[in-house]
């Protein structure tokens, strides 16, 4: 189910969905410029990117998508790697923030869940799905294929004939993993996870 089927459905579950989707991209991409700018590199603040504000981080047609098919992406953060003193820790470090921020916003909101009870249903429903969301965005983002976080670490470290076959193919590789994932999904790596922070069955 979509998430427009599930606005005329459920309009309270579409609100939850919606927030801690958009909450959890902006707070990527934010990561992704702050440390950019931390390492010395001020594209990213120069492009008004240097915020939680999510106007500055939704991408329109990744975001539509999220909403019409369930799989979208934010607005790439803008750096120049020259701006670092080491260009390839430089980038890699910029890669795996995004990563490091959602794994630590769903470890702090499961400690939040597995110690403290809440009467409220929505709120307790938000963090399932917060937690859920930011574990699925740190996982997939991982994985080392252009424009996904993971290849920044591995265009960084690999060989240039790999680095050519990745930049040459990423829209291929990337139809591929859109595929796998559809088919598959990600529950077999997520869910077990999920259950490893919050002591709790996976919500999906």
């Amino acid at each position: 189910m979509t998430l427009i089927e599930i606005l005329f459905s459920d309009p309270i579950s579409f609100l939850i969905i919606a927030i801690a989707i958009i909450l959890s991209l902006s707070i990527h991409e934010y990561f992704h410029a702050w440390v950019a700018y931390f390492l010395g590199d001020p594209t990213s603040k120069d492009r008004g990117r240097l915020t939680i504000n999510p106007l500055a981080h939704l991408d329109p047609f990744g975001t539509l998508l999220i909403f019409l098919v369930g799989f979208g992406w934010g607005k790439p953060v803008p750096i120049n790697p020259m701006n670092f003193k080491n260009q390839k820790l430089g980038a890699v470090l910029v890669g795996i923030a995004g990563p490091f921020a959602n794994f630590s916003l769903a470890l702090v909101m499961s400690l939040i869940l597995r110690f403290f009870t809440f009467s409220n249903i929505f709120f307790g429903s938000f963090l399932s799905l917060f937690i859920w969301l930011n574990l699925a965005l740190g996982i997939f983002n991982l994985i080392p294929i252009p424009p996904l976080d993971g290849s920044h670490i591995i265009l960084a470290l690999a060989s240039d004939k790999i680095r050519n076959f990745l930049i040459r193919n990423s829209l291929l590789l990337i139809i591929i993993l859109i595929f796998l994932i559809y088919r598959f999904g990600l529950g077999f790596i997520l869910n077990p996870i999920y259950t490893l922070f919050t002591g709790a069955p996976s919500p999906f």
